[in-house]
C-alpha cells in the first residue's frame, strides 16, 4: 500500500473512532477535521495522534505528557492504528522489572533490519526496543508468546515409530501364462474325419477326445511298427522296435494310441487325438472332412487356473520394486474383489515412449473369473517392513534441496532442524537422520513459524556488533589514508 493509500486507510479509521475516544483525552472535533489532519500528516510525515507511552488507552491530537512528566508516544500515518486495550499478559511483561538482565543491544520498534548499541529513536520519534540476553538466543530457536501460538493454530505431535506403507499403482492387463498353453497341429498331411462336441471356451480334461484323423503317414508308420514287433525275426530284438516306434512318436500319436495298437496289434484306420491336458478350449479349427496339412493348428488349449498380470510400472517407482513383493490386484469388472499375487518377472527393457517397465504377477484364477486382455490395476506394496521414526508429510518444511523439521520445546520455544528423509506413504514420511522418537515436532502453522525464524536470522544479521562494523568500517578508512 503505498503512502496516500495508507493515509486514506488511517484516516477513515481516526474518523470512525472520533467517537470513541472522546472522553478519553481528545478535544471534540469534527470528522471531517480529523480527516483532513490525518491526510495532511501522511503528506508531511508528521504524527496523526499520541497516545500513552504504557500502551494505555489514552490518545490526544496534540503533544502530551503524563502525570508523571513522560511524553506521549507519537503515532505516524502508516502505523497500525488499534484502539483495543493490550492483553493483561503484555502488560505484565511490561510491568516486570528488567533492571538484572543485561540489554545486548537496541531494534526498531517497526521491525526494520536496524539495530543500535545505545536508545535511540527513529524517524517518527519512536523508541527503539530494548533486546535482553535470552530474548535473541544463538541456538537458532524461535520464541513465541503463547497468544500467538494460540491465534496461528500451532500443534504439535511427537515422532513415532511406525510401518510405512507405500502403494505405487499401475494399471495393466490379463495375460495367459505361456507355460500352460498347448496347441494340437498335424506333423503330416491328414483329413478329420469326426470332432467331439467341443466348442471355443469349452473347459475340457487331459485325455479327453476332441477329434479323430486319418493320416497315411501315420497308418503307415503304425502299420510298419506292428511288422516289427510281431515277426518272428525281429521280435524281441529292442533296436528295431524301438525305431518303429519313435517314428510313430514323432508324427505326434498319442501314447495311448500307440499302446493300444501294441495290445491289439492291429492298425487302427482313424487315429484319436485327445487334449493335452486341462483348460479351455481358445481356438477350434478343426472341422468334419477337412484336410489338414502339415504345421495346420486344430486345437488351442489353455489351462487358465493360473493367470499372468502384466502391469506397467513408471520408470521413477522401480528403485522400490522388486521379485518377490505382494501385489494386490483389482479387475475393473469386479468391483470390490482384490486378487492377491506376488511380482515374478521384472523385463529387463524399459518402453522408450512412456518410461514404463513391464511387471508380471502370478495370480491364482481358481474361479476363472480372469480372463485374458481384461484391464486391471495393481497396487503394489513397497513400505518398510520394519517400523521406523516416522512423522506426519506437514511437518516437514522443503525446500527441494533441504529439508527441516520444527522441534517444539515447550512454552512456545521451536528449533528448527534439518532431517534426512525416506520412504512416504499414507500422510508420514519416514525420518533416517536428525530426529529421534518421542521428540514433538510442529504439524500446522509451521510455515508462520519459519517465517519468524527467517525474519530473526535476518535481524541477528543486522544485529551483529556494533563495534565489529565500526572497526570495518575504520579499517577501511586507514586502507584508503595509506598512499
Amino acid at each position: 500500500m503505498n503512502r496516500l493509500g495508507q493515509a486514506g486507510a488511517a484516516a477513515a479509521i481516526v474518523a470512525a473512532a472520533g467517537v470513541a475516544i472522546v472522553g478519553r483525552g481528545l478535544p471534540t472535533r469534527s470528522i471531517a477535521n480529523v480527516a483532513a489532519s490525518t491526510a495532511q500528516a501522511a503528506e508531511t510525515g508528521a504524527p496523526i495522534y499520541f497516545r500513552d507511552p504504557d500502551g494505555k488507552p489514552l490518545y490526544s491530537l496534540t503533544p502530551k505528557q503524563t502525570p508523571d512528566g513522560r511524553d506521549y508516544r507519537p503515532v505516524p500515518a502508516g502505523a497500525d492504528v488499534s484502539f483495543d486495550a493490550p492483553e493483561p499478559a503484555v502488560e505484565m511483561q511490561a510491568a516486570a522489572p528488567k533492571a538484572d538482565r543485561k540489554i545486548k543491544y537496541y531494534r526498531n520498534p517497526m521491525g526494520l533490519p536496524d539495530t543500535s548499541p545505545v536508545p535511540k529513536k527513529d524517524s517518527m520519534g519512536m523508541d527503539y526496543i530494548a533486546v535482553y540476553d535470552g530474548d535473541d538466543s544463538d541456538d537458532g530457536s524461535i520464541t513465541l508468546s503463547p497468544g500467538k501460538v494460540q491465534r496461528t493454530g500451532v500443534t504439535s505431535e511427537p515422532a513415532e515409530r511406525r510401518r510405512i506403507r507405500t502403494l505405487v499403482r499401475a494399471p495393466g492387463t490379463i495375460q495367459l501364462d505361456e507355460r500352460r498353453v498347448s496347441v494340437i497341429a498335424m506333423r503330416a498331411e491328414s483329413y478329420v474325419q469326426k470332432v467331439a462336441d467341443v466348442t471355443t471356451g469349452s473347459r475340457v480334461s487331459k485325455g479327453q477326445p476332441l477329434m479323430e484323423i486319418y493320416s497315411p503317414a501315420v497308418s503307415s508308420a503304425a502299420a510298419e511298427y506292428l511288422a516289427t514287433i510281431t515277426s518272428k525275426a525281429t521280435a524281441g530284438l529292442e533296436p528295431y522296435g524301438r525305431g518303429s516306434r519313435q517314428r510313430l512318436m514323432n508324427l505326434d500319436v498319442p501314447e495311448p494310441v500307440i499302446a493300444e495298437m501294441e495290445k491289439s496289434r492291429t492298425v487302427p484306420i482313424a487315429i484319436q487325438w485327445s487334449s493335452p491336458r486341462d483348460g479351455i478350449v481358445l481356438q477350434r479349427n478343426a472341422i468334419e472332412g477337412m484336410r489338414a496339412q502339415s504345421g495346420d493348428v486344430l486345437f488351442r488349449v489353455a489351462d487358465v487356473s493360473l493367470v499372468w498380470a502384466v502391469i506397467d510400472v513408471a520408470e521413477r517407482d522401480l528403485g522400490t520394486i522388486a521379485v518377490g513383493q505382494p501385489v494386490t490386484v483389482r479387475a475393473r469388472s469386479y468391483p470390490g474383489r482384490a486378487f492377491e499375487g506376488r511380482i515374478g518377472v521384472i523385463y529387463p527393457q524399459l518402453n522408450r515412449e512412456t518410461r514404463t517397465a513391464r511387471i508380471r504377477i502370478e495370480l491364482a484364477n481358481a474361479d476363472l473369473a480372469l480372463l485374458p486382455d481384461m484391464y486391471v490395476d495393481a497396487e503394489v506394496d513397497t513400505g518398510s517392513r520394519e517400523p521406523v521414526v516416522a512423522v506426519a508429510e506437514s511437518a516437514v518444511l522443503d525446500t527441494g534441496s533441504r529439508q527441516t523439521v520444527l522441534i517444539d520445546k515447550g512454552r512456545g520455544r521451536f528449533e528448527p532442524r534439518e532431517v534426512k528423509l525416506g520412504r512416504r506413504g499414507e500422510g508420514y514420511v519416514e525420518i533416517r537422520d536428525g530426529l529421534a522418537g518421542g521428540e514433538a515436532v510442529v504439524t500446522s502453522a509451521n510455515f508462520l513459524i519459519d517465517a519468524e525464524s527467517n525474519l530473526k536470522a535476518a535481524l541477528k544479521g543486522f544485529a551483529e556488533p556494533a563495534g565489529a562494523r565500526a572497526a570495518d568500517l575504520s579499517g577501511d578508512a586507514t586502507m584508503e589514508a595509506k598512499p
